[in-house]
């Protein structure tokens, strides 16, 4: 990853191309760079490299990781390599060390648009490149359900879909803060399978609870392919949260304002946003219920925690926090939802 690093740093410091990437382009040309790629030296190989990652990183973002960080909501991220988040630029640096091993191990024939070349393959490279890495972790490469699961979850889509995501995820180093499984989001895709948006993280922990007790039944199958690759996550460190015994001292800096009022103006920000947001959905003729979970979850799931870095932490339960819980609340929800729709109106 730090030559990776190193390799982005210099390719956007320069506009111009190197050495490398011409000596690369030109055995391209030939149609030798696999050959000499393979009997290469160990410093003709890492000039093999460098000249590589100038011309695959490039194509990579524009190809491939622009679209994704659009799907994912990452306006951010899309915009500029430089500008990706930590998680997202460690995505997209095994995504081109995959297109460049390729690029290394099959360019066997003349190759004069070199890009074009490489967009092609951009594909089924990085798929084959995370196949790898699951198996590397114990994972399923390809998560897929034995019949005997099927059977045991009644053939019920939610809980067979619900199955294949628990699959996936153990398959991943990221994790979903201080919690094992990534429970709100399964809730949205809950909402989207069964077509009932109500459902919250309570259900959804009752489903996965299901889902883990059918798989337990053949323990050696649980072991392998979900205890085995989950256990592989890094596990988060939380700071220590501040005892009611620790000396009391002075704040390090004075803040331009209280926390409570932070706090409110922060809220009241996000709440224009959602009942924004919330309007133009029911303008499309989404129903009331399922356009205030889904515009609350997405506006409310956004913060970063830099809110409360100035805070000691244990203060109590973030606005995201106390959102969920809200809409874990079937009778909150029709509450709220009433409360908008009359508020839209009356706008």
């Amino acid at each position: 990853m730090a030559s990776a690093s190193v390799a982005v740093r210099a390719a956007g410091a320069s506009s111009g191309r190197t050495a490398a990437e011409d000596h690369v382009r030109d055995l391209a040309r030939r149609g030798i760079l696999a050959d000499r790629a393979r009997a290469a030296s160990d410093a003709e190989r890492g000039l093999l490299r460098a000249g590589g990652y100038a011309l695959v990183w490039p194509v990579v973002f524009q190809r491939l990781t622009r679209r994704i960080e659009l799907a994912r909501g990452h306006h951010t991220c899309a915009s500029s390599v430089h500008r990706l988040e930590a998680e997202c630029l460690d995505k997209f640096h095994d995504d081109v060390e995959a297109v460049l091993d390729d690029l290394l191990a099959n360019a066997k024939v003349p190759v004069v648009n070199l890009e074009g070349w490489i967009a092609r393959r951009i594909g089924p490279a990085t798929v084959d490149a995370h196949r790898r890495r699951r198996g590397d972790r114990g994972a399923l490469q390809r998560p897929r359900l034995p019949g005997w699961l099927k059977h045991d979850l009644g053939q019920d889509p939610w809980l067979l879909t619900l199955a294949v995501e628990v699959l996936v995820w153990v398959g991943i180093p990221a994790t979903a803060g201080v919690r094992v499984w990534p429970l709100s989001a399964w809730a949205d895709r809950r909402a989207a399978v069964t077509g009932h948006c109500g459902g919250g993280e309570r259900e959804v922990t009752a489903d996965l609870d299901r889902v883990l007790a059918a798989m337990r039944r053949r323990p050696k199958w649980y072991a392998d392919f979900v205890e085995r690759p989950l256990g592989r996550k890094h596990a988060p460190v939380l700071p220590a949260a501040r005892t009611g015994t620790a000396p009391a001292r002075e704040t390090d800096h004075l803040q331009p304002r209280r926390p409570d009022e932070a706090d409110e103006a922060r809220l009241t920000e996000l709440a224009s946003v959602a009942v924004t947001a919330i309007e133009a959905q029911l303008r499309r003729g989404a129903d009331p219920r399922c356009a205030v979970v889904a515009v609350l979850r997405s506006v409310f799931d956004t913060g970063t925690g830099a809110e409360e870095m100035d805070r000691p932490p244990g203060g109590g339960p973030a606005a995201d926090e106390r959102v969920a819980a809200l809409l874990a609340d079937s009778a909150a929800i029709d509450r709220i939802a009433n409360a908008v729709v009359e508020l839209i109106a009356d706008r």
